[in-house]
This record gives C-alpha cells, structure tokens and sequence, in this order.
C-alpha cells in the first residue's frame, strides 16, 4: 500500500494548477517569464494577487488532501515519505515535462495535516520575515525549517519519518539553488559598481 499510495502522490503532484490556471486564461506558460518557476510567486509576478492567491489555495489543497489520506491508510511513520512523494510530483511534474514549481506551498499544506501548530508558527514567520527582507525564497527557507523540525518533534524524532522529512526539506532548499545564485550574483555586481560610483 505504501508503493501504491506513493506513486499516487506523485501523480497528483504532477499536476501543476498555475500551468493549468495559465492556459486557461491564454497567458501562456507562467515558467516562461520572470523566475521560470510554475509556483504562486510566479503567478503572482505575472497574474497579480488573485491568482496567485488561487493557486496557493490549490495547492495546499491538494496537499492536505494527500496528507489526510496517508495518515488515514499508512502507518503514521511512512506519512513523510508520501509527503516527499507529493513534493518530487510538484518539483518533477509528468504531465508538464518534468518542469515545476519548488513546493513550498505543497510542503505547507502536507505539514498543516500533521502538525498544524508548527504550520502555523511557519506561516507566520514567513510573513515576518518577508515584510523585513523582501525576499520570498530567504522567508521560504525558514518556514521549511520550521516544518521539517516540527515534523521531527511531532513523530518524537524516529528515524523512518525524519529521514523522509529531512530529503523532502533538502529537496526543496537544493530547487532553490538558482534564486541563491542570482543573489550572490547581484550582491557581487552592486560591490564592482561601489568603486565606480565613488570614483565618479
């Protein structure tokens, strides 16, 4: 059962809402512009507030979903491994060309299911602290970390549920290595331009 229901995470993992969402309304491929990303904050770049809005809805929707379903089939230490399952799903899409988002949301609503307090707690920090750097991948790091600790403590720190929890967390840190290397990269140009602006 657990093969079975890890492939069917996958599956639903595959299907990504803001490429469906963006072919709906004939904006084309949301991956194509800004990011390259198919996630939430992409959206909203490209489609504003609103959308983005329904698609973060919809994907932790489904994530919740998929976690409920697991808790109620599986043996609880298995659940994290059909949360990995449901990230690889989001990240590698079969129906989209294996091009996804990062699923951050899709991690978010999977972690409401099983430690909503940590969900919470996560959710909040990541507000906090956006509305002080302003970068939603820095804020996204630390809510993950939220959830992945907090899913640890939650299973009491077991092996079989923390090794599962702590490869979908590097999972996604290692989507974001592109948004870290693009900040490096103007944190590199804004030093070689100092010099510049001093001299003229």
């Amino acid at each position: 059962m657990l093969i079975t229901l890890f492939i069917a995470a996958y599956v639903a993992g595959s299907i990504n809402f803001s490429i469906l969402l963006f072919k709906m309304l004939g904006k084309g491929d949301p991956r194509k512009s800004f990011s390259g990303n198919a996630g939430a904050t992409n959206v909203y770049r490209q489609g504003g507030i609103f959308w983005a809005t329904v698609v973060l809805l919809l994907d932790m929707g489904r994530a919740v979903g998929v976690a409920l379903a697991a808790l109620y089939i599986l043996k609880t230490d298995y659940v994290p491994w059909i949360g990995l399952s449901l990230i690889l799903g989001n990240r590698f899409p079969c129906f989209h060309g294996f091009q996804g988002g990062k699923g951050v949301a899709n991690y978010l609503g999977f972690t409401i299911a099983m430690a909503p307090i940590f969900a919470s707690i996560s959710a909040l920090v990541w507000g906090v602290l956006y509305a002080a750097v302003r970068i939603p991948f820095i804020s996204s790091f630390l809510m993950i970390l939220i959830l992945a600790g907090g899913t640890i403590i939650k299973y009491g720190c077991n092996l079989i549920p923390a090794m599962g929890t702590v490869i979908t967390a590097s999972l996604i840190c290692y989507s974001h290595k592109r948004n870290v290397a693009e900040l490096m990269q103007r944190k590199r140009d804004r030093k070689l331009s100092e010099p510049n602006r001093d001299g003229g």
